[in-house]
């Protein structure tokens, strides 16, 4: 089920990123919205061809982004999009390379598919529902699948959110975690669920159902954990869509580490 949406979403995410890209090249003006984070028109111009390709095939699905008003008639729907024309507005801003675009399928609360797209590098991360993790690299595709370490970890941390918790943690199981790194943006779960990293830690309300629910379907189908700190799931197309409890990302439950 599903490979027709997890298709389209694809489509949708390659389309994007042309735009993305093109303004990427520029002198593009930056905004902040009310809840003090930038906007630019990358991330307006994406989220409307994201709309537009995807409410053109499948009319009765309902949408939740993060640029879009919420429309809160999907809390009626089954079938939701829910996207992130750009993730790592701020990697953007700075020109790091590190950012993406993301877009999941919440079937009756679930996600059923999840594209995470980097468009400097082209890499396409993908999942379904019971049909694993993927990544698309220079024409190549590669089934992701965790590894099994559980000493010597490598924990990937945000270049511009980590807190005061997130680095007290880190610190208590240094006998554990020997490498801390930073990575932008979505690429954080992708590389855990490609067995490049093990933990990443977010103690905060600052995310929501758009920066995780694509991220959540690749570590899970690539057999890692993506968990609130009280070791539950989350799930999606919620009346609030804020990620209150924050998360862990670990490729097994050995390394919650909390």
């Amino acid at each position: 089920m599903f490979e027709q949406e997890l298709r389209a979403a694809i489509d949708a995410a390659i389309k994007a990123k042309k735009h993305v890209l093109e303004v990427y090249e520029t002198s593009f003006a930056v905004e902040i919205k009310a809840d003090n984070s930038p906007v630019t028109e990358a991330d307006k111009g994406s989220d409307k061809i994201i709309r537009t390709f995807l409410q053109k095939r499948f009319p009765d699905y309902a949408f939740l982004t993060e640029e879009s008003i919420d429309d809160k008639t999907r809390l009626q729907n089954d079938y939701v999009w829910i996207v992130d024309p750009v993730d790592g507005t701020k990697d953007f801003v700075n020109h790091d390379d590190e950012f993406t675009i993301n877009i999941a399928l919440a079937y009756k609360h679930e996600i059923v598919l999840g594209v995470v797209l980097v468009p400097v590098s082209g890499d396409i991360y993908y999942a379904l529902k019971n049909g694993g993790s993927f990544r698309l690299r220079n024409n190549i595709i590669t089934k992701l699948h965790v590894n099994d370490k559980i000493n010597g970890l490598t924990v990937l941390t945000s270049r511009y959110h980590m807190n005061e918790k997130e680095k007290t943690t880190i610190d208590v199981h240094r006998n554990k975690i020997v490498r801390v790194m930073s990575v932008g943006s979505s690429l954080k779960p992708c590389y855990i669920a490609a067995g490049e990293a093990e933990l990443s830690y977010r103690f905060s309300s600052g995310t929501k159902e758009w920066d995780t629910a694509a991220n959540q379907i690749i570590v899970e189908e690539a057999g890692g954990v993506f968990v609130k700190p009280d070791g539950t799931r989350y799930i999606y197309n919620r009346e609030d869509v804020v990620n209150r409890e924050g998360y862990v990302i670990t490729n097994r439950k050995e390394n919650l580490l909390l």
